[in-house]
């Protein structure tokens, strides 16, 4: 007995099997089946995926959504950068900068319209202004044209040369007309500054004068006192320094409300007008 099929032609035990007429001596039966790739090979570099065959006819239920790591990242943790720690030796700022506020333009005109209301001080230097440009007016044009019981020109011009003036001819004019032009601009409030300077110059010609006349009698209260032409003095350098306020044509200008280095210097040299002037033409010490 043998395991040899009936079909096949008998042979020795051990002898090879005769190739059938053909075939390769080598071949053998392999199974169809084995050529296919398996389902989920993945290849020799592990990118390529097979798709398994699915029946079109087939009803499929819709597939769950799938996870995927490189999609959906969750966020990494963040931490809150915190201000590097100051050393225990440097000590702390002690004030911080300011933050700019905005400033409404309507509260800083309303702030600024109440700084400039002062109550009756503009009506006060109105009234001080007018009153030192009246006299002052009124003395020149009595003077010039012996309005009001005034002396005139030629009773003015020899009083001057009786008190010593030089060139009493010249001056008696520029007095006269220096007076009416300051009092004019005091009055109207132009060129304040300047004005009461001027009329401060005479005021002070205009007392030494009158002190040289009686040496040796200085009174403040009259008849014999000079307390009218000190009062006088007084005013204009009032004038000078307090400016001509609101109510005049210089109400546009600096010195007409915030009067400072102005003043000084225009009162300075308003003395020093009056005295240059009886120094130069004169040239009698009044006490004397």
């Amino acid at each position: 007995m043998t395991g040899q099929s009936h079909d096949a032609p008998w042979q020795r035990p051990g002898d090879a099997p005769e190739p059938a007429p053909g075939r390769p001596a080598a071949a053998r039966l392999v199974d169809p089946e084995d050529d296919l790739t398996p389902v989920g090979y993945p290849g020799d570099f592990g990118t390529t995926t097979v798709i398994p065959y699915q029946d079109p006819n087939q009803v499929v239920a819709p597939a769950a959504p799938t996870y995927h790591v490189l999609d959906q990242q969750e966020p990494l943790p963040y931490v809150q950068p915190q201000p590097p720690a100051q050393p225990v030796s440097t000590p702390a700022p002690r004030h911080l900068a300011a933050e700019p506020t905005e400033i409404d333009p309507s509260e800083d005109y309303e702030r600024q319209h109440a700084v400039g209301r002062r109550g009756t001080q503009h009506l006060g230097l109105l009234v001080l202004r007018v009153g030192l440009g009246v006299v002052l007016g009124a003395h020149g044009l009595q003077k010039l044209f012996g309005w009001w019981g005034g002396q005139g020109m030629t009773s003015f011009k020899n009083s001057l040369s009786d008190v010593g003036y030089q060139h009493a001819d010249i001056l008696s004019y520029v007095s006269a007309g220096g007076e009416i032009v300051a009092g004019a601009l005091l009055v109207l409030g132009l060129f304040t500054p300047v004005a009461a300077a001027g009329a401060l110059a005479f005021l002070i010609n205009g007392m030494l004068a009158t002190v040289s006349a009686r040496p040796h009698t200085f009174a403040f209260f009259l008849p014999q006192g000079h307390e009218y032409q000190i009062s006088l003095i007084v005013m204009a350098v009032a004038v000078i320094l307090a400016g001509p306020g609101r109510y005049s044509l210089d109400t546009n200008r600096g010195w007409a409300h915030r009067p400072f280095i102005g003043s000084f210097v225009a009162l300075l040299a308003g003395i020093a007008a009056g005295i240059a002037v009886w120094v130069l033409l004169n040239g009698v010490n009044p006490v004397a």
